[in-house]
């Protein structure tokens, strides 16, 4: 499913976007973020979208912090 989501430098400036749309996976998110429900998300903002499109923007999203190194510095106590 996260092969829905795609990243073209030519297409906002790389940040990733639904494939064959220039809806980014940002947009979504922060919608999603407001409460707003997939459905409510496809009837009032993006109606190109399907359910499972919106979950690839989770998904992707999920996979960004799972891979993201976390560095820790002992604190000065």
């Amino acid at each position: 499913m996260i092969e829905k989501v795609v990243v073209s430098p030519n297409i906002h400036f790389g940040k990733p976007c639904i494939a064959g749309t220039r809806i980014t996976v940002q947009s979504v998110l922060e919608l999603i973020n407001e409460g707003i429900t997939f459905d409510e998300i496809i009837r009032d903002y993006y109606p190109d979208l399907t359910v499972e499109d919106i979950r690839a923007c989770v998904q992707y999203a999920i996979a960004l912090v799972a891979a993201e190194d976390i560095h820790l510095t002992p604190s000065s106590a």
